[in-house]
């Protein structure tokens, strides 16, 4: 499930016209070769988060937003932004049911060459979509139900 949410998370903000138009790249990793600003996933991990009935995962990702310039008030915006897009993330996703988004904390730091740097952390509650059963492969029980047959 961890992998099919950075998937999810990574095409819901690229889908963001507002993001696209202002991020360069937005990358499932940080990217190697690409000018600011850029978005990326800098870590992520997984732990247990099973029920009764079905598997789930407490997921925490760490995304990296990576801006140039001299005015923080512009990185802290475009931080902003990747935060609402990130608390809108619709709960039905392909493989898993997102149960909550939790912003944990941020970190920024200014870095070499103008670059500032901002750290975003979420924790990410998911369970395993139930599948339906397929009403084809249901085994016929109606003959044990029914009782003894008929003697002589």
């Amino acid at each position: 499930m961890e992998s099919a949410l950075r998937t999810a998370l990574i095409g819901w903000l690229r889908d963001d016209p507002f993001l696209a138009a202002r991020i360069n790249t937005i990358e499932e990793e940080s990217p190697v070769q690409a000018s600011a600003p850029w978005l990326g996933i800098a870590a992520s991990a997984a732990a247990d988060w099973s029920c009764k009935d079905r598997r789930g995962r407490e997921v925490r990702v760490a995304l990296e937003l990576l801006d140039r310039g001299d005015d923080p008030a512009a990185t802290g915006d475009l931080a902003w932004a990747v935060e609402q897009r990130i608390a809108a993330l619709m709960p039905e996703q392909p493989g898993f049911l997102l149960v909550s988004v939790n912003f944990l904390r941020s970190r920024t730091e200014r870095r070499p060459r103008g670059g500032r740097a901002v750290l975003l952390e979420y924790r990410f509650l998911l369970l395993e979509r139930q599948v339906p059963a397929d009403p084809h492969n249901v085994p016929d029980h109606s003959a044990a139900t029914q009782g003894p047959a008929p003697g002589p």
